[in-house]
């Protein structure tokens, strides 16, 4: 029981330190009265926009990978139709477009 009480004490000791000593004289700026240090809202601030950017990011980087395994795929494609190629196979690809130029 005395060590609840000891515990208790402490608390308020520090609550009041905190409060007369550093909130009333201005040593910690506090702009909208919310007991809470102006330094504290601003890193939190802060990093809610870094989680913002991080995340756009992410999202822009998934959309790159996903563009680079389809390109990869078409050109491992590409690759069989080279090699076909190399051996005098006939073409399998799209066909090339006929010219409408007069002669």
């Amino acid at each position: 029981m005395k060590t609840i009480l000891v515990i208790i004490g402490l608390v308020a000791v520090l609550a009041a330190v905190y409060y007369f000593g550093f909130y009333k004289k201005g040593k910690i700026n506090d702009r909208d009265g919310d007991y809470i240090p102006d330094e504290v809202e601003d890193a939190v601030e802060d990093a809610k926009e870094t989680v913002k950017e991080v995340k756009r990011r992410a999202k822009r980087v998934k959309q790159e990978v996903k563009d680079v395994v389809e390109a990869a795929k078409e050109v491992v494609d590409q690759a069989g139709d080279v090699a076909a190629a190399a051996k005098g196979k006939p073409r399998r690809g799209r066909k090339p477009r006929k010219s409408n130029k007069k002669k």
